[in-house]
């Protein structure tokens, strides 16, 4: 019995709550009123004293009771509003942890708690991606240009041998070479990020694209001796062929900076009836389970081993673009043996 009643009164209306609370205060100050005049008319007092307005001083007194009865109601129903004030200003001043807990049986504001709750956590999770991102992109802007001025310094010395300048000048064209993608992956990165609509959608062979790509990496994969295999045949896709070319090229790289000398990446792709399948694995260290989470939070590097070959956002603008095209990617398989990246997009 009990507990029907507690479910019935989750379904009033905060509205039909607030209208019985002020009929609650009218009908107790009118019984108020009421017996108070008949008990001073009992005494004799209300007849030497007011004789000549009962209406009036019924009236009056009417309206002090209701205000006294007002403020001390009030109280009651508004203590919620007034925690949620609290914790909004909490909120403003960047104290992202308060939380409330409005423990009510009233529908609406058990929605307002956990609605608040929600974008309490959000909030701090965005101020947190917010802090990392400029701690981490300070930090991989300032190493290579530290680096540079460090050896460019080294350079104005006489009496280096031509050995010695050509190595310090090789470091400079690679630290410029990996700022000048540094750039050009967060000026992407931003670009789709700031991105809602896919425009720019097309109907291509995707096949002949991630072939591109391979050939694109050549140096790359055949300096270390490594074979590339693609197992597919020739698939259409509609989607935006710029965004989808990142894409490979990301995984790619990716593959081969983390793959050792001699071994080889497999490529696959599959069309099914709702969906296009592409596999990407690879015969490198693996992911470590701690990194999974991570992976495609920007500037993050699971392996800290390979930090001068990238810059952390590669994997996090393949997320979003793969996003962008409404489809998934996910780590199915990692270990010793490799990794093994699946994405999935769907057919428009």
């Amino acid at each position: 019995m009990i507990k029907s009643t507690i479910k019935n009164l989750k379904k009033v209306p905060l509205s039909f709550f607030f209208a019985v609370i002020v009929f609650l205060i009218m009908l107790f100050s009118i019984i108020i009123v009421f017996f108070s005049t008949a008990f001073l008319v009992r005494i004799g007092f209300y007849y030497f004293h007011f004789a000549r307005g009962p209406f009036f001083h019924w009236a009056i007194s009417s309206i002090i009771v209701a205000t006294l009865l007002s403020v001390i109601f009030s109280k009651i129903p508004f203590s919620p509003l007034r925690k949620v004030i609290t914790a909004t200003d909490r909120l403003a001043g960047g104290d992202f942890t308060v939380r409330l807990n409005l423990n009510e049986a009233n529908k609406e504001l058990r929605s307002l708690n956990d609605s608040f709750n929600h974008m309490a956590e959000e909030l701090g999770n965005t101020e947190m991606l917010r802090t990392d991102f400029i701690n981490n992109f300070s930090h991989e802007f300032k190493t290579p240009i530290v680096s540079m001025l460090g050896f460019a310094k080294i350079l104005k010395y006489e009496n280096l041998s031509k050995e010695e300048r050509d190595e310090y000048l090789d470091i400079i064209i690679t630290e410029s070479t990996r700022l000048s993608e540094l750039a050009t992956n967060v000026l992407n990165l931003s670009k789709v990020e700031n991105q809602t609509i896919l425009s720019g959608q097309t109907t291509y062979n995707v096949s002949e694209q991630i072939r591109r790509a391979v050939a694109l990496l050549e140096n790359k994969w055949s300096g270390k001796h490594m074979e590339i295999y693609l197992e597919c045949e020739e698939i259409p896709i509609y989607a935006c062929e710029e965004l989808l070319r990142q894409v490979w090229i990301n995984l790619l790289d990716n593959a081969i900076k983390f793959s050792p000398e001699y071994s080889a990446i497999e490529i696959m792709i599959r069309q099914e009836e709702k969906e296009t399948i592409f596999r990407f694995t690879d015969q490198g260290c693996g992911i470590e389970a701690d990194s999974l989470e991570r992976i495609f939070d920007k500037f993050y590097q699971g392996d800290r081993s390979h930090t001068t070959q990238g810059n952390g956002l590669g994997l996090a603008l393949v997320n979003k673009i793969i996003h962008l095209h409404q489809g998934t990617i996910e780590v199915s398989e990692t270990g010793d043996n490799g990794t093994t990246f699946v994405i999935r997009l769907p057919h428009n």
